[in-house]
């Protein structure tokens, strides 16, 4: 057997070395493409929900939504029926497509306006934050979808239905900025008109009649509105 001190006793040593090392640097490796998985199983998941909510409101703009199947959505998105049940209940879902996170989205940008704005003020740069990033997202995608929404009550009740919980959250972050309860009247009542503005601006800003861009009339709404609601100065 060959002496640690001797030539071949130090090139044995450090193969080993080298060897641990090239295993040390596989096992990284994999652990790194192990940890890396969910975030592209995410963005997969993301794109697939995307395609399939394009598909369902291009869909019924060009045919009605009365005419649209599940299964010609599934088609036109690529995917199968049995892939579509697994982003959502049924093709009234897939037109309003509802952001799950929507809700902790908008608390997060209420929160993260410069401490020197009122409620309000940060409520209103929240919001057009919210929507310019959407706008430069799918802003096509938004004009069909409030269209063929207006037109069925179906739809309408889906899109109300969702708004609550985003409602909620945003009530609660407007709350906390105003040093007040979620449940205190004054954040329900502004977050709940401010949803109301949203929604007049959106419907100024499908009409073709119109013409000016949703930041502006959503800006001008806004404006209207909290010109005319004080924010309260003492509990």
């Amino acid at each position: 057997m060959a002496h640690l001190n001797s030539p071949d006793g130090e090139r044995r040593i450090t193969k080993r070395a080298a060897s641990a090392k090239l295993q040390s640097l596989h096992l990284r490796s994999y652990a790194d493409r192990v940890n890396g998985e969910p975030g592209l199983r995410d963005r997969k998941k993301r794109q697939t929900r995307v395609a399939l909510s394009r598909a369902a409101v291009t869909l019924a703009h060009e045919r009605g939504y009365d005419h649209v199947t599940v299964e010609d959505i599934s088609a036109a998105a690529g995917v199968s029926p049995r892939t579509f049940f697994n982003y959502f209940a049924g093709k009234e879902d897939a037109v309003v497509a509802p952001d799950p996170e929507a809700g902790d989205r908008l608390r997060r940008r209420v929160l993260e306006q410069p401490a020197a704005l009122g409620p309000g003020a940060a409520l209103k740069a929240a919001l057009l934050a919210e929507i310019a990033e959407g706008l430069a997202d799918e802003g096509d995608m938004w004009v069909l979808r409030m269209r063929v929404v207006q037109q069925h009550p179906v739809l309408l009740a889906k899109v109300f239905a969702s708004g609550e919980v985003a409602e909620r959250n945003l009530a609660a972050a407007v709350a906390e900025r105003a040093g007040q309860a979620a449940t205190d009247l004054y954040p329900m009542v502004l977050v709940a008109a401010a949803g109301a503005a949203c929604r007049v601006a959106f419907a100024r800003w499908i009409d073709p009649d119109d013409g000016r861009p949703l930041e502006l009339l959503l800006g001008e709404a806004l404006e209207l509105l909290f010109a005319g609601l004080a924010t309260p100065t003492g509990p």
